[in-house]
């Protein structure tokens, strides 16, 4: 399972998709429904059904002994498999470490100043969520990543830690030119000049992974962006999981309560996951699916993706068409561009849903930053580093479980929930479905807001409007907090997929908010969510 599944689990929000008639503000106490947790409970997908209670501490005690060669066994493979690239991150993580303590003593000498006293988080020093948060931002790519999980994983941690880490930002300084240019030469295998006519020395982007530079290509003249993994990003990434292993594998040992979580397994998923994110073959190859998708459909003047230039580019260098256009919620240049948003958006909504089933692989990532309206009125699909796959099936029950948003149906949509989540109990439908109503109810009562700001604009002094969807994030993340519980209350854990879609939908349904207001896209006809498939599972419902 991908970390950016993990990611979609535990951001994935459910909105209220129909914005006509709506537009309340959340009580602060919203809701509080069938919540069983208490504390710092471990939850995931990849619970395990309890055994059975062990007669006495000393049978406890006799298994850990049994199981105890077996972890120093793995502790000491593992730290062979690091090598001397953990100690170069111990002293990282030690000066990060520092950094960090230097910004809470400087915080504590403020604060101490003032007639407020001392804030009850900065009491916790180091291990207040937001310290944490820094320190994990400080340690790099790795770390990032696991906040960016934590962010995404509210039945795993504690809310404050998940609220604080939706601020985990994948942003890092950038490495010089020089060290870009070295790069390519060795990956390349030939003079930059013989591929490149030009490479820009200034990045259009530097995240933790990789670095992006526009370029222009020798010979065509064609406009192309290259994206450049980071070295060294291997190591650290080897050397950093390497000790979340080590460290996951001796709580399992100490705690029979994390080890029916399999943590260990959740672990070596986040390990996969992030090693393919430094694989530029596999994002070129799901970049050609989609594009073989639109050719396929005939949507190749409706949306596009970036061509892949394979000459030019390998494991750790991706070489890609460069597109020109605006993100989809840049307003006021989408209006220069076409006179229709609306359409522009309805477009973007069809190429994905039917990408669901009719492509390979789905993209998975669709922020702002990765869905663009190009210069030429088509929808720009970028960046293909997170997809995810679905089933005839599941899909089949996500439709019904959309169409019972759409309508307000709790009974179709609890056992549209019921047919996808996986428990090893019984369900009672009708009461799932009473929990439910309660839930939507409450988000019919979210404050999402469209900020239209006039500023003045072209030289005809026409005003331009810029516009903005302002969402409460805390708010969102609390209230999924709730629709988490009272799934889990009945015993239900989602596949990725269901994350992963719902995290997608999320994105778009903000979309319609600043482009279509009074779109509905659960039940406007002009947009495609069914399948020729569904009929065969509706009777399941």
């Amino acid at each position: 399972m991908a970390v950016s599944a993990l990611r979609s689990v535990c951001s994935v929000q459910l909105p209220f998709f129909n914005h006509r008639h709506h537009h309340f503000r959340l009580s602060p106490n919203h809701l509080n429904v069938h919540s069983k947790s208490k504390g710092f409970t471990l939850f995931s997908r990849y619970a395990q059904p309890q055994a059975q209670d062990l007669s006495s501490s000393s049978h406890r005690f006799q298994d850990r002994i049994e199981n105890f060669p077996k972890l120093v066994e793995d502790i000491v493979q593992t730290s062979i498999n690091t090598g001397p690239r953990g100690v170069l991150r111990l002293a990282q993580g030690l000066q990060a470490f520092i950094g960090v303590g230097q910004e809470w003593l400087n915080d504590v000498s403020k604060s101490t100043n003032s007639t407020a006293g001392l804030p009850t988080e900065m009491q916790l020093g180091l291990l207040s969520p937001f310290y944490v948060r820094r320190l994990f931002e400080r340690l790099g790519a790795t770390y990032i990543k696991l906040g960016q999980f934590i962010a995404s994983a509210p039945t795993l941690f504690p809310p404050e830690y998940v609220q604080e880490f939706q601020n985990c930002f994948d942003r890092a300084p950038p490495i010089s030119f020089e060290e870009i240019q070295s790069i390519l030469r060795k990956e390349l295998g030939r003079p930059i000049e013989s591929v490149y006519e030009y490479v820009d020395p200034k990045p259009l982007a530097s995240a933790s992974i990789a670095q992006v530079h526009g370029a222009r290509l020798k010979g065509s003249g064609e406009d192309v962006v290259i994206k450049v993994l980071k070295p060294g990003i291997e190591d650290i990434l080897v050397a950093d999981l390497n000790f979340v292993y080590v460290v996951a594998r001796i709580f399992e040992f100490l705690s029979p309560e994390i080890s029916r979580t399999s943590l260990v397994g959740i672990v070596k998923d986040i390990r996969d996951s992030m090693l393919e994110e430094v694989d530029f073959y596999k994002e070129a190859a799901n970049i050609e699916a989609f594009r073989k998708y639109l050719e396929g459909m005939g949507l190749t003047r409706n949306a596009t993706a970036p061509k892949v230039y394979q000459y030019c580019s390998t494991q750790k260098v991706l070489t890609m068409e460069r597109l020109y256009g605006v993100p989809i919620t840049d307003l006021d240049s989408i209006r220069s561009f076409v006179s229709n948003p609306e359409a522009s958006l309805i477009t973007a909504l069809n190429v994905w849903f039917g990408s669901l089933l009719a492509c390979e692989s789905f993209h998975a990532d669709v922020h702002a930053g990765n869905l663009w309206l190009l210069r030429d009125g088509r929808i720009g699909f970028l960046d293909f580093g997170i997809v995810g796959r679905i089933s005839p099936k599941t899909w089949a029950a996500m439709e019904v479980f959309l169409g019972s948003i759409a309508i307000e149906d709790y009974d179709s949509m609890a056992s549209s929930l019921i047919q996808m989540g996986a428990t090893n109990k019984d369900v009672n439908a009708k009461a799932f479905a009473l929990d439910l109503k309660k839930v939507f109810s409450s988000i019919k009562e979210l404050d999402s807001e469209i900020v239209v700001a006039a500023r003045s604009g072209t030289a005809t002094s026409a005003p331009a409007v810029s516009a903005n969807v302002v969402v409460d994030e805390r708010q969102m993340n609390a209230l999924f907090l709730d629709v988490v519980r009272v799934s889990e209350s009945y015993g239900l854990k989602f596949p990725r997929e269901f994350a992963l879609l719902l995290k997608q939908l999320l994105y778009f349904d903000r979309y319609t908010r600043l482009l279509a207001p009074n779109l509905n896209m659960l039940q406007d006809q002009r947009i495609s969510i069914s399948s020729n498939r569904r009929n065969r599972y509706r009777d399941s419902f």
